[in-house]
């Protein structure tokens, strides 16, 4: 049925919570497995422009830093006889980064975590699933990082 699992991932172990299930149904139906991180920039016109080199520097550490962990976390699903790859992108938004990789690359399921807010919380924060979830053409796979045990 599932072909292709996308997992957005943020180096969180809220975010992280996904994976299991996920995993579950890459085994199941011999899917391979997409983990996909997102690098959103800084908005550099908030800051001093004497700061701004080390506002780059720091930007650079952090996608050294995302691409250590996903391939790390790639090796581990692969040690487990799991077809995976990792995934960098640079976007604003992580939730038009992820229905733009699903919508081109044929992704068949979008696993991934809710931080279970609703009413002012999601509207004052924004929320990466609630876009995902109204966008994607593909099923969701929501999973609350406290339900995942």
């Amino acid at each position: 049925m599932f072909k292709k699992i996308l997992v957005p991932l943020d180096g969180s172990s809220m975010a992280e919570a996904a994976l299991p299930l996920a995993r579950n149904l890459a085994e199941c139906y011999e899917a391979e497995m997409v983990l996909l991180h997102v690098n959103t920039p800084l908005p550099m016109q908030y800051y001093a422009p004497e700061i701004m080199e080390a506002v780059t520097e720091m930007e650079q550490s952090t996608r050294v830093e995302s691409n250590t962990y996903i391939h790390h976390t790639v090796a581990n699903l692969m040690n487990r006889g799991i077809k995976a790859h990792a995934v960098l992108m640079d976007d604003n938004t992580a939730a038009d980064a992820i229905l733009d990789y699903t919508e081109h690359n044929g992704v068949d399921l979008i696993a991934m975590s809710t931080h279970g807010r609703s009413g002012l919380g999601r509207w004052l924060l924004g929320s990466v699933t609630d876009k995902v979830i109204h966008g994607a053409k593909v099923p969701v796979l929501l999973v609350r990082p406290d339900e995942s045990k």
